[in-house]
């Protein structure tokens, strides 16, 4: 038996040292960590196909939550079978303990398990409906205030209100995705501002 992990992240910008950090105290071996930076809209990634065909029968895997699976209801269902019953490994959702198949090999323990998983996966594919949703109507409210798309101006990012906006983000608990909205730029020009702004100031 050998111990795999999956780790993906939505996009190359964000951060997956949480999901890696939770993979090492594990003692998941760094070659056995699969990582796709990419949507969980669909399971057609690199990382995950080449998963696929490394596991065997017995071996155990770890995501830590449900949604870094996948954020397709019918097609998280269909991956777990997959992954569970075809291939016949074992899963352990660090974030949701239930959701680990080793210790509910019994009848009842499956129908809980599936069950969470069914109200899970649901929520995950939901939860990126809503995040669908949010962008269309932050960019259409942006294009209604005159905001242009596309490169940003210099004179928007460098002006005085981005940059004070960027500086008082955190204590006013604006996320990066909201200032993007607010001032009709990119969330990795957000971050690469915050980056700069922070290393300014040592």
């Amino acid at each position: 038996m050998s111990t795999y992990a999956y780790v993906r992240v939505s996009s190359a910008d964000q951060n997956e040292d949480r999901q890696l950090l939770a993979m090492r105290e594990r003692d998941v071996p760094a070659d056995h960590i699969f990582l796709d930076k990419q949507s969980g809209k669909d399971f057609d990634r690199p990382q995950y196909q080449q998963l696929l065909k490394t596991l065997s029968a017995g071996d155990l895997l770890y995501v830590l939550s449900i949604d870094r699976l996948g954020r397709n209801y019918e097609e998280i269902q269909r991956q777990w079978r997959h992954l569970t019953k075809e291939i016949g490994i074992d899963i352990c959702v660090i974030d949701m303990p239930i959701l680990d198949t080793r210790p509910y090999k019994d009848l009842l323990g499956t129908f809980v398990s599936d069950l969470v998983l069914q109200v899970l996966s649901f929520a995950a594919e939901n939860e990126r409906e809503n995040t669908r949703k949010r962008q269309a109507e932050g960019i259409r409210a942006a294009k209604m205030r005159g905001v242009h798309f596309g490169r940003p101006q210099l004179d928007t990012v460098t002006s005085d209100e981005f940059l004070d906006a960027i500086r008082s983000s955190d204590a006013n608990r604006e996320t990066v995705h909201e200032l993007s909205v607010r001032f009709g730029v990119s969330e990795s020009t957000v971050r690469r501002y915050r980056r700069r702004l922070e290393e300014s100031h040592g």
